[in-house]
């Protein structure tokens, strides 16, 4: 049964949701000159997922002041209360922030509305995911909503982790009753075959272009099971629920090819582009020869018919779990001297590539090279894959001796002892039937975080990961009948003495100039492992820590934010994910000077970022707000703001 519980400005469960209020807000003589009333109504800031606000309230000389101002807590921590067998992913929603409220989703696909200058619990909407089991891949996750105004009082739609479209009311969070069947469309109909609603869903939100709702899907990769869904992307009426047009990745019976991640729209172009995932399976592809069109490419599709306008593949017949990770960053340059509307977008194999946006063409040389081929029987890895010219990459490709941590020359020993066990070389190294190092591995380079591009500079702003995984092909058996291999990952082997293997920094965040196609400054992001009793007396820099990293630009602050430790807990019999332990290490939001990647401020957070943050301004106040929690820790959000008196 679908319901709304609203709570009208006064707490009605204390264990539903709660916000405390640590301190008031500044008045709006203190605007410092920002546009009051800000509003972040994109998931990414804006269509193009620029995650670029042009406020100044809070600014370098006094970012070091802000504090947090309220904490709410997710309603999930209620039904997790009553429900013990139950467990979550991270919270990885980013709210957004629309004429004073914000709108958030939970990792059980709840949709709530906060206050914005309070954070106090408006009202909540529970479509009871949560009771239809745990959703395909990561299980209990969701990253937000998308709203859409084109009607009086706007519309929010968010796809649940069971596979429904709902259109809700947001002043009341009821379903809206004209759209679809009671407020929701079916996401399992429609797509050619019956489909099992334990294998399909959505974790990200719907991207809406030209008046239209477009919808991805979270599908597992791997190949459980013989039936896997397909991986279409649909557009959808707003107004009714009307399917408008289905765009088919990949032909049938070749496997899916989804996007499961962020999706970003030029509303002038009517064009929305959808960055794509590897086929299944993710790490065999002796059952899909060929390079697999459209999978592991950018494709930009007419939003308003569905048609495509052109694509760019990024990896040919991916045999390395390459999905397209993030939104691509919809960029307006200057390249020697011309204007370009370009589009960025970064990778896990730590390439950023950079098109013009309208015809698809690279804006640098994109050069075929040759690569390893595969030694396994059955598999045509493709001769060649696309290496960007410009810009470089923006963080470690390959594996080499060269690579390896070389602190002491104990480390170094035991660390080409560790190398000397498995197959390892350049980028696009194959799998096979022994174990392989392959670096970035399937979460290494950048990530669903994506970028911050700053149109004043030029510049791109990535974070990334230094990590590794280890690779091997294993018979199908029961788990896979009829496929001859799937891939067994082990993801970031350690090192000698529990170290990294690699030279560090192991996070960090690059600057890249897009006018120029050149890299202007990396800064590691944490401490990293510096106090390792096998690096005493070293006096080491930063190093970073190989977790995920989120950036937010906002006037002349560079926001930087990370997860802390976690660990995959558990996995069901349809391979989902099913626990997520997660674990507070140096929680804190980062300011960085976006000219040159040097610190300016660490702020203390109560929890580590599991989610982007954002930021709008709201009765004269500028918030910044970002997930906390999940897994065994409670799911918050969490608002800094500055002192009174201080913007």
């Amino acid at each position: 049964m679908l319901s709304a519980r609203v709570i009208n400005g006064r707490w009605v469960l204390a264990a539903l949701a709660s916000a405390v209020v640590l301190a008031s807000a500044c008045s709006p003589d203190d605007d410092d000159g920002a546009e009051d009333g800000f509003a972040w109504d994109v998931y990414g800031g804006d269509a193009a997922h620029t995650k670029f606000a042009p406020l100044d309230q809070i600014h370098r000389r006094n970012v070091e002041d802000l504090e947090v101002v309220w904490r709410w807590r997710s309603p999930d921590e209620e039904i997790l209360a009553a429900q013990p067998d139950l467990r979550t992913w991270a919270h990885e929603s980013t709210p957004l922030a629309v004429d004073g409220v914000l709108y958030t989703a939970t990792s059980f696909s709840q949709v709530v509305a906060l206050d914005a200058g309070t954070g106090e619990t408006l009202w909540v909407h529970d479509p009871e995911t949560w009771k239809q089991g745990s959703p395909p891949n990561m299980g209990f996750l969701h990253r937000g909503v998308a709203y859409w105004p084109g009607v009086a009082g706007g519309r929010l739609f968010i796809g649940t982790g069971d596979a429904w479209l709902m259109a809700l009311d947001p002043t009341t969070g009821e379903p809206v009753s004209g759209f679809g069947d009671g407020g929701r469309v079916d996401l399992t109909e429609g797509l050619g075959r019956p489909v099992d609603r334990d294998l399909y869903g959505v974790s990200s939100p719907p991207t809406i272009c030209r008046d239209v709702v477009i919808v991805g899907s979270s599908i597992s990769d791997d190949p459980i099971r013989p039936d896997m869904p397909p991986g279409d992307v649909r557009g959808f009426d707003p107004r009714t629920g009307k399917l408008l047009w289905s765009f088919q990745t990949i032909p049938e019976g070749i496997g899916n090819a989804n996007v499961w991640t962020l999706m970003s729209c030029d509303e002038e172009l009517g064009t929305v582009y959808l960055p794509t995932s590897t086929p299944t399976n993710d790490y065999y592809g002796g059952e899909r020869p060929g390079d697999n069109l459209h999978a592991e490419s950018l494709v930009a599709l007419d939003a308003v018919t569905g048609e495509k306008r052109w694509h760019y593949q990024m990896v040919h017949h991916g045999l390395w779990d390459y999905d397209l990770p993030a939104a691509p960053v919809l960029v307006d340059l200057e390249v020697d001297g011309r204007p370009v509307k370009a589009v960025a977008q970064v990778s896990k194999q730590a390439f950023a590539y950079v098109l013009d946006r309208v015809t698809g063409e690279s804006v640098w040389p994109i050069e075929e090279r040759p690569v390893p081929a595969s030694p396994v029987a059955g598999e045509h890895s493709s001769p060649t894959q696309p290496f960007p010219t410009r810009p470089p990459a923006f963080d470690r490709q390959g594996v080499s001796e060269g690579d390896l941590i070389d602190f002491t020359p104990e480390l170094r020993a035991e660390a080409v002892d560790i190398l000397d066990r498995f197959d390892y070389g350049p980028l696009y190294h194959p799998p096979s039937e022994v174990p392989s190092l392959v670096l970035p591995g399937p979460v290494g380079g950048a990530s669903w975080a994506g970028a911050a591009f700053d149109p004043r500079s030029q510049t791109l702003y990535v974070p990334s990961v230094t990590k590794a995984s280890l690779l091997m092909l294993v018979n199908g058996g029961e788990r896979a009948p009829g496929h001859p291999h799937r891939g067994f990952v082990q993801l970031n082997p350690p090192g000698p003495q529990g170290l990294p293997l690699w030279k560090p920094p192991y996070g960090r965040v690059t600057a890249i100039d897009l006018g120029k196609g050149e890299i202007s400054w990396t800064s590691a992001v944490g401490s990293g492992p510096r106090d390792h009793p096998a690096l005493a007396g070293l006096d080491l820099p930063p190093l970073g820590w190989p977790r995920r990293s989120f950036v937010l630009l906002s006037g002349d602050v560079l926001f930087v934010a990370q997860q802390g430790k976690w660990r995959l807990g558990g996995m069901n019999e349809q391979g989902n994910a099913v626990l997520i332990e997660n674990e507070n290490a140096e929680p804190s939001l980062r300011a960085l000077d976006p000219r040159n990647g040097r610190q300016i401020a660490e702020i203390p957070l109560p929890g580590n970022a599991t989610g982007s943050p954002m930021t709008y301004l709201h009765d004269g106040r500028q918030y910044v707000v970002l997930a906390i929690g999940g897994g065994q820790l409670p799911a918050e959000l969490v608002a800094l703001g500055l002192p009174r008196g201080d913007g």
